[in-house]
């Protein structure tokens, strides 16, 4: 996929943006001419306003333009909703019931591969992450991708009648902070940030 045109777009919105505002509305902090922010585990600063992600660390290697898009668009909402504490599925999403077979395979069976044999693995390593358990299915954690944007990895074990499966929600504000096809790369980048993770274990 060509991100170049839709990179353009976050990083001119992300510019027409105050640092001041950005950072309120994000819940990152603002550190010189720069926002600070976590993510899946490794540390950046957004330089302002030129958009570039600079590793905090050196095992922080580089972000995929796929990842730079989606905490630009973050970033520049300067929406505030609060949090409902209600989960939904991305079916429950506007317009995600369309596209709930991609999301699926993109996120969820990817979800049940990596972790399905080994529940507890999760639990882990959403953990190490500064994630918790939260009661849903055999295991499931809450892991906050983003300061304003908590996310449900749920697992369900394997068992004689049924093989293991899982499911992947999102807070009900989820809608007014990020389109829903960003909600798709997002836990998307989320199983698979997880899995390179628990590779490190």
């Amino acid at each position: 996929m060509n991100y170049t045109a839709a990179y353009k777009v976050a990083l001119e919105k992300f510019r027409a943006c105050s640092l001041e505002d950005m950072a309120r509305c994000s819940g990152y902090s603002i550190e010189g001419n720069a926002l600070v922010l976590e993510f899946l585990g490794q540390h950046f600063k957004i330089d302002y306003p030129g958009g570039k992600f600079v590793p905090m660390n050196t095992s922080d290697g580089e972000l995929p333009i796929a990842a730079q898009i989606l905490i630009l668009h973050y970033v520049s909402n300067l929406s505030e909703p609060l949090e409902v504490g209600k989960f939904i599925s991305f079916k429950e999403l506007p317009g995600g019931a369309i596209y709930i077979k991609p999301f699926t395979g993109r996120a969820i069976d990817p979800l049940v591969r990596v972790f399905g044999s080994d529940p507890d693995s999760l639990l882990e390593v959403v953990t190490r992450l500064g994630g918790q358990s939260n009661g849903l299915g055999d295991v499931g954690v809450t892991y906050r991708v983003f300061p304003r944007i908590p996310v449900a990895l749920i697992l369900w074990r394997a068992d004689d009648e049924f093989p293991a499966s899982g499911n992947i929600l999102f807070d009900a504000s989820a809608p007014l902070i990020l389109p829903t096809e960003d909600f798709a790369v997002l836990a998307s980048m989320v199983v698979f940030g997880l899995k390179r993770i628990k590779a490190m274990l």
